[in-house]
């Protein structure tokens, strides 16, 4: 077989047809587009016997071209570009058509930029320059020279390069392709982190009463500085929104944000979620894993509920703190990682230091810069404007148009102690959207746990002492729920001793074990 013909491109020899055969072959074996392209050229060279050639490839930035392979040329600094018709290489991308040039000495054009020819130290050259395109859009260019030859078919050799730069269009394509989807996931990251950073601000949380501006400075303070934060309040009134508002107000904010909760981890499991561990380190570890810490490198880890540690884990925490290296379960290599610390609790620590339960070197580590989040009950003034904003957000998260909270159902929200905090408040908003079927939250929308006497009409017609009687077990049973049936905190709260809230409870049969849940 002498040669072949092929569609709409004239006959091509069979050697011709071999080397087409041998770059197919090479660029279905690589992923890689640079060395698709120089795996092209070498072979080129090695059997079409060029003296030199390149690919050009379009830039997205402009009409230019700039050098990705070359073969047979001198070593030079930096990329060449050609602006489009720009030279030979230019006319050819602007055009979308084919260059042959037999004497490239005779060619004005011919610009040498890439030295490929010296009068003075080589023969006479014929540039042969196709466009590499895809459905009438140029990608890039390829060009070969080859030693004059006065009797060279011109047109078979530019039907041959033309059938080369066919096959580097699939790749070409799909490299643009890969292109626009990594620039696609880069914008849309760029999008989410605005969106989570806009979600974050200190703006977001919600509150203009006095204890909440105090917080809104304390925030603003520390954000900036790579100070150990403590945060302590009861649980429910937003430890983690603040702790991600000093994330994301602060230097680390592209940096990971890594949550971990103390108290819901096992006290077995809870150093190889600190730290990691190695392969082998124990029945089931059948690969490294990072730990939490490994993956918050250069940014923030949030240790809620960090009360509940045990005693051995918080050994191994203050080293973190102090030296910020550790090694992983089951390994002998110290990792030392950049990591701002900002840990949370409900409990008493001085409680916990004085049985002993909390180390108290770790607590004067932990309490660099502390925080007080204030219960809901005592910034009365914040529960309308949180209200209204959870109303408006499940209102829309479910579909439902609803305008605004009725009187009598703002006073029930007012009376109401809110031993949840604002959690609680969030729920019972969130329920009373479900149920409401107009556009106004009414009183009978919310939760029975906030139905009082008074807006129910069910005030009791007793007399002094079974009303004293009463008014005193309600007491003890709120201080209770509050201190989560902790009898020595609940007396200390109503004032009493705890041999006397003792006699209380049995007179009143007030099951304690019912508030510890």
């Amino acid at each position: 077989m002498e040669s072949a013909t092929l569609p709409g491109r004239g006959k091509v020899a069979a050697p011709q047809l071999s080397i087409l055969i041998e770059i197919h072959q090479a660029l279905s074996r690589s992923l890689n587009m640079q060395e698709s392209l120089t795996v092209t050229l070498q072979i080129l060279h090695n059997s079409y016997q060029i003296l030199s050639g390149a690919i050009l490839l379009c830039d997205a930035a402009g009409p230019s071209l700039s050098l990705a392979a070359a073969i047979g040329l001198p070593p030079r600094e930096g990329n060449a570009i050609y602006r489009f018709n720009e030279g030979l290489c230019g006319r050819i991308a602007e055009t979308g058509k084919p260059v042959v040039v037999p004497r490239v000495s005779k060619e004005p054009l011919f610009l040498n930029r890439l030295g490929s020819w010296e009068s003075a130290l080589r023969p006479e050259q014929s540039f042969i320059g196709v466009p590499i395109a895809l459905d009438y859009r140029t990608l890039g260019v390829l060009f070969i020279n080859l030693p004059y030859t006065p009797r060279r078919d011109y047109d078979n050799a530019l039907n041959f390069l033309t059938l080369v730069a066919s096959a580097l269009v699939q790749r070409l394509h799909i490299r643009q392709l890969m292109e626009a989807e990594q620039q696609k996931l880069l914008t849309e990251n760029v999008i989410l982190k605005q969106q989570l950073r806009q979600e974050n601000r200190l703006q977001n949380i919600i509150g203009n009463s006095r204890e909440m501006r105090e917080l809104y400075e304390k925030v603003a303070q520390v954000a900036h500085a790579p100070t150990t934060v403590l945060l302590r309040g009861e649980s429910g009134t937003g430890k983690e929104l603040v702790a991600q508002a000093i994330h994301y107000n602060s230097p680390r904010s592209e940096a990971p944000f890594i949550r971990v909760n103390c108290a819901a981890i096992p006290e077995n499991l809870i150093e190889s979620e600190f730290f990691g561990y190695e392969k082998g380190a124990f029945t089931g570890a059948v690969a490294r894993k990072k730990g939490r810490f490994e993956l918050a490198d250069g940014g923030t880890i949030f240790l809620d509920e960090i009360g509940d540690l045990s005693p051995m884990t918080q050994v191994k925490l203050l080293r973190v703190l102090q030296e910020h290296e550790f090694e992983r379960v089951g390994g002998l290599e110290t990792i030392k990682v950049d990591v701002r610390i900002i840990a949370a609790t409900h409990a008493d620590i001085e409680e916990l230091m004085a049985r002993g339960a909390f180390r108290e070197d770790l607590y004067y580590r932990l309490n660099v810069f502390t925080i007080f989040l204030p219960p809901l009950r005592e910034r009365k003034g914040d529960i309308l404007l949180l209200a209204d904003h959870f109303m408006l957000k499940y209102g829309r998260q479910h579909g439902k148009s609803i305008q605004r909270i009725s009187t009598p159902a703002i006073d029930m929200l007012m009376r109401y102690h809110w031993p949840g905090n604002v959690r609680e408040l969030e729920n019972c908003i969130e329920r009373a959207v479900l149920v409401c079927e107009d556009q106004v939250i009414h009183s009978y929308h919310l939760p029975p746990t906030l139905q009082t006497a008074e807006s129910s009409g069910t005030l009791p017609r007793w007399s002094l002492p079974e009303a004293v009687a009463s008014h005193e077990k309600e007491l003890i049973q709120e201080a209770l729920k509050s201190c989560r049936g902790i009898r020595a905190r609940a007396a200390r709260m109503l004032g009493i001793t705890e041999r006397i809230i003792t006699y209380k409870i049995n007179r009143y049969k007030i099951d304690v074990d019912y508030y510890r849940g």
